[in-house]
């Protein structure tokens, strides 16, 4: 658990190569958002910070960024200049955003300049391997997604099927690489991560309210069925289905859209009554302050939480360069990670440190696990 107090052009040059296990980060948009200077310096455009995030990264190791659906394109060309190969582009969808339009009048009465803002892109990047993907996580722990860590909860009472060592490739997954499965059938995993994150509204508490993002899409979606079947389930693309105990027959589940997709529940660790919003709460987000978070662009810590989870290996550490108030430090702290993170501006240092310190207290007791030393 580290601060790096300075710009992290020259911070990060302190850390040694390859020290890193991931990086999870919101840098700078770039749009002069609320006239601040540091979101107008072009810092996330600057390769020589990509490649210093690149040289202390383990090979294989994962970075995510957040950007600006208008600038997110300039900082990926960045981080691809400076070694970086591109593997997708997650995307956060929510429902509080307000449109930032100049309305016209007159004849052109109805017309305006900008749209409502409802998504956030990440862009997800990875530093080269060493070998084959196998042998550099066997070398570095680096080098894959953690999906069982991050698989979509089945809604209650839904069982759910996985065919461990089988053919299939279905939504659910196969119980790939590690997977939790450890036989012919799984209950409890879920489906497989999505590259898009649903976010209720701010007002949704225990229902939707009309302009949630989660219930507008199941009401275009409508209830789909997964695919049911009379016999061993094969690779269909909703699942192949789960087996009734009580009949012996094969059936899929049914529902909106939405259950294809992470759609973070209330969390007990983070105490706020909301679902999962895109604006975090005051309380969580003044969570172990005697003061305010003035920081303008806090992140939800039940999404940092998805993120670093999804591509950290277990007792690894996370870099955060733009560390801000501090929600990537909190998120890994709550999960039990290491981490280091730089920030520049000084009144964001003791915000940063009073988040943490909330977060060691209220971090969940860790599981014991068995290991047995292989001759």
């Amino acid at each position: 658990m580290t601060i790096l107090h300075g710009d992290c052009r020259t911070q990060l040059a302190n850390l040694p190569d390859c020290s890193v296990d991931a990086i999870v980060t919101d840098p700078p948009y770039e749009l002069g958002f609320m006239g601040k200077k540091w979101d107008a310096s072009g810092i996330a455009y600057d390769p020589t910070v990509w490649a210093e995030c690149l040289r202390v990264l383990k090979p294989g190791g994962h970075l995510l960024a957040f950007g600006g659906t208008r600038t997110y394109h300039r900082m990926t060309v960045a981080i691809e200049d400076a070694g970086f190969e591109i593997r997708d582009s997650l995307h956060w969808l929510y429902g509080s955003g307000f449109p930032k339009s100049h309305n016209l009048k007159g004849e052109f009465g109805g017309w305006g300049t900008a749209l409502k803002p409802a998504h956030e892109p990440i862009v997800l990047a990875r530093k080269p391997l060493v070998g084959t993907v196998a042998a550099n996580v066997m070398a570095y722990g680096t080098g894959a997604l953690n999906i069982d860590a991050t698989r979509v909860a089945a809604p209650d009472g839904v069982p759910v099927f996985i065919q461990k060592g089988g053919p299939s490739q279905h939504a659910y997954g196969d119980g790939l690489n590690g997977s939790q499965s450890t036989g012919a059938m799984d209950t409890t995993t879920g489906r497989w991560p999505a590259n898009l994150i649903l976010t209720h509204s701010p007002d949704c508490h225990t229902e939707c309210v009309s302009e949630c993002p989660v219930a507008a899409l199941n009401t275009q979606s409508g209830t789909t069925k997964s695919t049911a079947r009379t016999g061993p389930p094969g690779g269909s693309t909703f699942g192949g289905g789960a087996m009734n105990a009580d009949t012996g027959t094969w059936y899929g589940d049914s529902g909106g859209a939405s259950r294809f997709f992470t759609t973070t529940e209330w969390d007990p660790q983070i105490d706020v009554p909301f679902l999962y919003v895109a604006k975090p709460s005051r309380r969580e987000r003044n969570a172990g302050l005697d003061g305010t978070n003035g920081h303008p662009t806090v992140k939800p810590v039940a999404l940092m939480r998805h993120l670093v989870r999804l591509v950290t290996p277990p007792g690894g550490t996370v870099l955060d360069p733009f560390l801000g108030s501090g929600t990537t430090a909190v998120a890994a702290t709550l999960e039990g990670f290491a981490w280091i993170g730089c920030e520049l501006t000084d009144d964001y240092l003791p915000i940063i440190e009073a988040r943490v310190a909330w977060a060691e207290q209220n971090r969940p007791e860790p599981e014991l696990t068995l290991f047995t030393e292989q001759p």
